[in-house]
């Protein structure tokens, strides 16, 4: 019963703070200057053409009419209708989104992975010079930002020696025999290899650029917690049982000391995913953040309003599932 209260009252919260990401988005754009319905008609237009279209996309009512109907539209499954693209914005959405989502896995698979490498090297090697390196290592990548490490890699790895690709997200003489817009998962599925190694060479330097902070803040948290660890009564009896240190970290140590990292890597990934935004402009990535920047130039309304609730949607549900697995895993934070 605890743990369905607990359920419970993380949904309701859930359902209001999507509420006022809604309310706060659909006001704030509002508030904005300029008129987007004259910024996409031409310098020629009349203010009856002006009038026409404010009356075909709702502008021309009181704005709290408009959010209300606006509101209910979103509850359908309607996000309206693109003011630049002149399409559904769910299409425009949902289109653009598994190319953020594949970029966000990469970029978590690649942070875990460096992250991983150094926590276990440095604890391996702790008090030596090896150690020391990792630790300066992890600040300089905590103390550059994301945009920066993807101005960096552009230079090196685009430019110095251009071994991959910096712009967009597949190369456009490739045909494409795809059903969805998942390019890199199908591709696997269907065993389009070159293909896939063409999506890889897109996507790894933004995905790179995404990593580098997210393996370090892995590497400083799981690297602590092994330290932690190697202290307990039991992985000191594994030492007296003749095994080698190699196997004390791997085996016996690590799958206690990696629960607080699991933690943290489902709530970075949120963070991972707002950080597309910049990086999808600064790569030409055709995902939803890079969408998102062109809605705002346009003052796209519908189209920002429809991007922000995605957004807010998949922040709420990966918190949401972090919080449930808390919640199943300490019976404490079930009372929280």
């Amino acid at each position: 019963m605890l743990l369905l209260r607990t359920v419970f009252l993380r949904l309701l919260s859930t359902l209001i703070t999507l509420l006022g990401v809604a309310i706060i988005v659909f006001f704030v754009i509002r508030v904005v200057p300029g008129n987007p319905i004259a910024m996409m008609l031409p310098p020629g237009a009349t203010d009856a053409d002006i009038a026409r279209l404010e009356a075909f996309y709702g502008l021309d009512k009181p704005i709290i009419e408009q959010f209300f109907i606006w509101l209910q539209g979103v509850l359908q499954g309607d996000f309206g209708t693109s003011i630049s693209l002149h399409q559904p914005v769910i299409e425009l959405v949902l289109g653009r989104l598994p190319a953020t989502l594949e970029l966000s896995i990469m970029a978590l698979a690649i942070a875990v992975l460096i992250g991983g490498t150094l926590a276990l090297t440095g604890t391996r090697f702790r008090g030596t010079k090896t150690e020391a390196t990792i630790d300066v290592t992890n600040g300089m990548a905590l103390s550059i930002p994301d945009f920066l490490w993807g101005l960096l890699l552009i230079l090196l790895f685009g430019v110095l020696v251009p071994v991959f690709h910096i712009s967009g997200r597949v190369s456009p003489s490739l045909d494409l025999p795809f059903t969805t817009d998942f390019y890199l998962f199908e591709s696997i599925l269907r065993l389009q290899f070159t293909i896939f190694a063409d999506l890889v060479a897109h996507m790894f330097m933004p995905a790179l650029a995404l990593a580098i902070p997210l393996a370090a803040i892995i590497a400083q948290l799981l690297k602590q917690s092994l330290k932690e660890t190697m202290h307990l009564d039991y992985v000191t009896l594994s030492r007296t049982k003749g095994y080698g240190e190699n196997h004390v970290i791997t085996r016996e140590a690590l799958p206690n000391a990696i629960l607080p990292t699991l933690t943290l890597v489902g709530v970075q990934f949120t963070f991972l995913i707002g950080g597309t935004v910049i990086i999808e402009r600064l790569f030409s990535y055709e995902g939803l953040g890079n969408m998102a920047i062109d809605a705002v130039i346009n003052r796209d309304l519908p189209l920002i309003q429809g991007i922000v609730i995605v957004f807010a949607l998949i922040f709420t549900a990966v918190n949401l599932a972090v919080d449930l697995t808390y919640a199943m895993l300490n019976p404490r934070l079930r009372h929280a």
